[in-house]
Parts: C-alpha cells; structure tokens; sequence
C-alpha cells in the first residue's frame, strides 16, 4: 500500500494506545523496560511506542492490525544511546510499514478471519435492548468503538458469545467484559480456561482466577416479575437487611457449588467471584451496600449508639424474604474457605465504556456525557465523601478499576494479595469490625447523564 500523504506521528494518551494495542502486552516486559511515550500515525493505521530498557538504551516498536483486526507487533527498531536516534529510525519504520502494510500485517498465526460483533445475530425482537442502544444510538458510539476493538482479543470459548451478547446474556457479557479490560488496564494477562473459570489472571509473582455472575430480574413462567419499590422507612429497611441479602445469595452459592477450586485451572490459586446486580433498573448503584453483611454475616447497615465509642456490628443468623430464607455469611458457609474474596463494582456497566470511550477520543458528535456521583479523598490515613460533576472528554480521569471493591475472606485457604488489585478498594473483617483500604477517587456511587442533540450536525468540530 502506497499513500502520498506524508507522515504524520502524533503522541497520545498511554490509555488511548491501550484501547488499540494494550491487548498484546505481556507482564514480563514492564520488568525489562519502560515505555516513556506513546505514537499514532494520523491514519489510524499503525501505532508505535518509544521504550528505554534497563540499560538505559532507547528502542521503539511499531503496530498493525493483523489479519483478524488486532494491533500486534509488526516491527522494531535497533537499540540507540539516544532517544532521537531511536524516534529517528521509528520514523522510518513506520513509514515502510505503511507503504506495505497488507505484507506487514501478515503475523502467520491468525486462526480466523474478522468477526463484525454487532452484525446482527438473532431477530430485532429477540435482541437485549442495551445491545440495540448500544448497536445504534449515536450516542453510544464511544463505547461501542471501543469494544470492537476488545472484542478482536476476547476468546469466544463456546461458540455463543456473540449470541448471548445480543440476547439475554447481554448483562452477563459486559460484565466479563468489564473485568477483561480491568485486568488488562493493570498491566495483567488476562487468559480464558477452557471450560471454566471465566479469567485466569497472571502477571509477576501474581496469578489468581476468577469466575464471574450476575443477579437477574426474577422469572415467573418465564416473564420477569418487577422488583420491590419499597417506599416507607420500615420497607427500605427490610428490603436492605433481607431482600437484596437473598437476591445476592442466590448466584453466589450456586457458584460456591461448583467447587472450581477442584478444577485443574484454579487448583492451588487464590480464587474470586466477581458478582454484578442487574435484577432491575440501575440496581447496581445501590444495592452494593448490604453485599458485606451477607458475606460477612453482620447487620453492617446498622448504625451504633451516637454517644457510644465503639459499638460491634451484631450477627445475623438468617435473612428472610416471602417464603426464601437464606443463612446469612457466605464466608462462613461448608467448602467457602476456598474462595479468597468476592468481587462487586457498581460501575463495572455500559455506561462505564461509554466513559472510557469518550477518555480514548472515541467522540460523538450526537451527545453530551456528564459523569457525577461521589467519591473518595484520601487525606493521609482517612478519607473524606465528596460529590462531584464531570463533563466526559479526552481530558477526563477515570481508570477501568475505578469503583470496584473487594471483599477478601477472612478464612481463606489462599489469601488475595491486594497489591495484585490495585485502586480498588479493599474491604476485611477483623475483630467484627469491617476495615477498609479505600483508594483516592474511589467511586462510591455514579451516575451518567448522556444529553442528545437535536441536531447533531450543528455540534460537530
């Protein structure tokens, strides 16, 4: 392929070059090198990263789409004293890679061709409707690019991925999705074992695995039941204390059940299950807060004696709701001992894609995005709530693991180190009390408000 438009690198954000090429990363190499700055050829076509080894010698490489649509290494310059020489001969190479880049894209390896994820696989009506909004509406393009691109790395085990991410499964889909990109963005690989669990995650002296689930809307002959709306003090109360308690034990046990811990893949690591609530609307942004007391056992929600210094959280024996009845602490159940912690994060969404689409320069022209909410601010060893409101741009600070929260389990048999994690937070249960390790800007609650113009042309750069 031959242009004559004339070269034209610019420098981008390390999470733009990620959204591309961060996939093809492996843990080992940040031990050996550094990258100090990140390239795009103004075509899109190539990347390219300048990189200083600990020799203190400079080297850059250059990456193209292989044949299934992934950025991959294509070339890489000599090593150099000098930080010039080096960009000098990246120049260079990325100008030979454009001239022939159909030979260059070529790695050897690929199994199968490009996949289009949001070609439609079942009947519009059959389809989820967060997949059309996201398939469709303008205002979800940000999210949407960026999730082609994911999607090139993410490994179909069974053959129904794309089905499922266009169907029922959606929710499901986007949430191990989320957790995909997250351990990634922490510099992860990231692999999938066939049959399960969903993730083994493994970097430098770390590796741990993860198998994901979900809350879903109840079904009665098939058709969802609408979830309570409590209203009153008294039903707020029991919907916290019981309702969201059974609703969270339900997925939980059922994963405790299949005893992964005995599975080749997981055998001897750290195991985690990472659970998101969609049982209706928005659920997520609350409902997170009565998970610790049926993990741990202990009405958390409760609220001691103003006047009193200290007061313990009092033990729950079980939570009640209509004819349900669970036992409550998930921790302390037979055979939980061998999960390290359990895994929630409110933000872990859609809308959370859209955000970091619009971060990595996937703009809409057709609406506006404000991210508000509050959030933490660390001051030495404590930390303050504070609300804040955000216009999404390029500009705008937000990490993949921003909002998640991990929940370890006092008597596991293999601990989850938190160095492993992070910028989540991190929550134990001491001396029945529940300390937390909460990260600067941690996300207690968000939400995102995405405006629609009328006429989009009109707001076009």
């Amino acid at each position: 392929m031959t242009s004559d438009v004339p070269l034209q690198l610019r420098q981008i954000t390390r999470a733009r070059f990620d959204a591309f090429a961060g996939y093809c990363r492996r843990p080992l190499a940040s031990k050996f090198a550094v990258e100090m700055a990140w390239l795009e050829e103004v075509r899109g076509d190539v990347f390219a990263t300048l990189i200083v080894d600990t020799d203190g010698l400079y080297s850059g490489v250059v990456f193209a789409r292989d044949l299934q649509e992934r950025f991959r290494c294509v070339k890489c310059t000599n090593s150099h004293e000098s930080c010039k020489d080096a960009r000098s001969e990246l120049e260079a190479l990325v100008a030979s890679a454009l001239e022939d880049l159909d030979e260059a894209r070529v790695q050897g390896d690929e199994a199968a061709k490009p996949t289009d994820f949001f070609a439609p696989r079942v009947d519009e009506t059959k389809q989820h409707p967060n997949f059309r909004l996201l398939a469709s509406d303008p205002s979800h393009e940000p999210a949407r690019r960026l999730i082609e691109e994911m999607m090139r790395w993410y490994e179909d085990r069974d053959g129904n991925f794309i089905q499922q991410f266009q169907t029922e499964g959606f929710d499901a889909r986007i949430w191990e999705l989320y957790l995909w990109a997250t351990l990634v963005s922490l510099d992860l690989e990231a692999k999938f074992p066939k049959p399960s669990p969903d993730l083994d995650a493994s970097g430098v002296g770390v590796r741990f695995a993860i198998e994901a689930t979900t809350i879903n809307p109840s079904l009665r002959d098939g058709v969802p039941v609408a979830a309570p709306k409590p209203e009153s003090a008294e039903e707020k109360t029991e919907y916290f204390r019981n309702y969201l308690p059974v609703r969270f034990a339900g997925p939980l046990s059922s994963k405790l059940s299949k005893r992964y811990w005995l599975k080749k893949a997981v055998a001897g690591l750290p195991f985690v299950i990472a659970i998101q609530d969609f049982h209706t609307d928005f659920s997520m942004t609350w409902s997170g807060i009565a998970l610790p007391s049926y993990l741990y056992g202990y009405d958390l929600l409760e609220k001691g004696d103003e006047e009193s210094e200290f007061t313990r959280p009092r033990a729950i024996e079980n939570h009640n709701w209509g004819m349900k009845t669970v036992p409550s602490g998930f921790f302390p159940l037979p055979e939980a001992e061998n999960v390290s912690a359990v895994i929630f994060n409110p933000s872990g969404t859609l809308a959370k894609f859209n955000r970091m689409g619009l971060k990595v320069g996937f703009n809409s022209s057709s609406a506006s995005v404000t991210h508000m909410g509050r959030r933490a601010v660390v001051v030495g060893r404590n930390y303050r709530v504070t609300t804040f409101r955000e216009e999404v741009a390029e500009s705008y600070e937000e990490n993949w693991v921003d909002g998640m929260n991990v929940y370890h389990n006092p008597n596991a048999v293999h601990q989850l180190d938190s160095t492993w994690l992070p910028g989540a937070a991190h929550h134990y249960f001491n001396d029945g009390q529940l300390v937390s390790e909460v990260p600067d800007r941690h996300l207690f609650e968000s939400m995102t408000a995405v405006v629609r113009f009328v006429n989009a042309d009109a707001h076009r750069p």
